[in-house]
C-alpha cells in the first residue's frame, strides 16, 4: 500500500506527470493490494505511451493476473496489440524476442520488492527469499545477455528495439562488479556511437563506482538505511553540482528523482545522511 501511494504523490507533485516504467511498476502495485481501478487507470497510461513494445510482457506478467478477470483487462491487452510499433523489418526479430522475455523476467520480481520490505522488513526471511529468486533468474539472464555481448556487441535500437537495447543495460547493471566493470568500455563505446543512452550509462558508471569503494558521479544509487528505515543517496562526488552532470546525460534534477524514493532532497539532509550511514 505505502509503495503504491508514494507513487501516486510523486505523480500529484508533478503535475500527473511520470515516467511510464514507474507507472507500470504503481499498477503492479495497486494490483497486487487488490485496488483494480487504481491499477487499470495506471496502465491506461503506460499503453497508452506506448511502453509496452509487446503486448506479451503485459499478458504474462503475474503480478497483474488478479485484473484478468475485470471486464476492463480484454480492451486494455486490444489496446497494448493496437499500440505495438511496427517492427522494423531490419530488426533482428530472434533477439528482440529473447530480450523482450529477458526483460520481463529482469522486473518481474523487483517492482514488487518494496512493498515485501514494507511489509516484512528489510532483513526478513521473506525479502532474503524474493532476493534469492531475482539472483537466480538474473543468472539465466545474464547468460543469454553476455553471449549476445560477446558474438555481438552492444546492439543498438536499429538491431533489437529500444526496449532489447534497454535490456542489455538492465542486465549487466544487476550482474556482479567483475561483470559489470568487463562491459562498462563496450558501453561506454556504444554511447559514443550512439548504439546505447548516456542516462543508462550514467547508472553503470555509479555503480561501479560505489562497488569499487569510491564515490558514485549522478547520484542514482540510493539504499535504505539500516538505522532510520529510510532511503538516502549514496555518497557522491562533489554533490553540489550533481544537477550540472545530471543534466548533462539527459537525467532529471535530483530533487525529482528522490521523490520516487520519498527523500526531501537538499545538500544539507544529504551531508547528514551520509554522516548517519557512515
Amino acid at each position: 500500500m505505502k509503495a503504491a501511494e508514494s507513487f501516486s504523490r510523486a505523480f500529484a507533485s508533478n503535475n500527473n506527470l511520470g515516467r511510464t516504467d514507474h507507472r507500470h511498476t504503481a499498477a503492479k502495485c495497486w494490483a497486487i493490494i487488490g485496488q483494480p481501478d487504481s491499477a487499470f487507470y495506471q496502465l491506461q497510461k503506460t499503453v497508452k505511451a506506448g511502453f509496452f513494445q509487446n503486448h506479451m510482457v503485459l499478458t504474462l506478467d503475474s503480478q497483474l493476473v488478479s485484473l484478468h478477470n475485470d471486464a476492463r483487462w480484454p480492451e486494455l491487452v486490444a489496446l497494448a496489440k493496437s499500440q505495438e510499433p511496427t517492427r522494423d523489418p531490419n530488426l533482428d526479430s530472434n533477439l528482440v524476442n529473447t530480450l523482450d522475455s529477458v526483460y520481463f523476467t529482469d522486473q518481474a520480481d523487483r517492482s514488487g520488492i518494496n512493498d515485501v520490505v514494507q511489509k516484512y522488513g528489510m532483513e526478513s526471511p521473506e525479502v532474503r527469499a524474493l532476493w534469492k529468486k531475482i539472483s537466480l533468474q538474473d543468472s539465466i539472464n545474464l547468460i543469454k545477455v553476455k553471449t549476445i555481448l560477446d558474438k555481438q556487441g552492444w546492439l543498438g535500437a536499429d538491431i533489437v528495439g529500444q526496449q532489447g537495447n534497454s535490456t542489455l543495460f538492465l542486465v549487466i547493471q544487476h550482474a556482479d562488479l567483475a561483470t559489470q566493470e568487463k562491459y562498462l568500455p563496450m558501453m561506454r563505446d556504444a554511447v559514443k556511437n550512439r548504439k546505447a543512452s548516456a542516462a543508462d550509462l550514467a547508472l553503470l558508471e555509479d555503480r561501479v563506482a560505489l562497488g569499487k569503494g569510491k564515490k558514485q558521479i549522478y547520484g542514482s544509487q540510493v539504499g535504505m538505511s539500516k538505522k532510520t528505515g529510510q532511503y538516502y543517496v549514496f555518497a557522491m562526488e562533489d554533490p553540489a553540482n550533481v544537477d550540472k552532470r545530471r543534466a548533462e546525460v539527459g537525467l532529471g534534477p535530483m530533487i525529482e528523482y528522490a521523490k520516487y524514493f520519498k527523500i526531501d532532497w537538499s545538500l544539507e539532509q544529504y551531508e547528514k545522511d551520509i554522516a548517519l550511514n557512515r
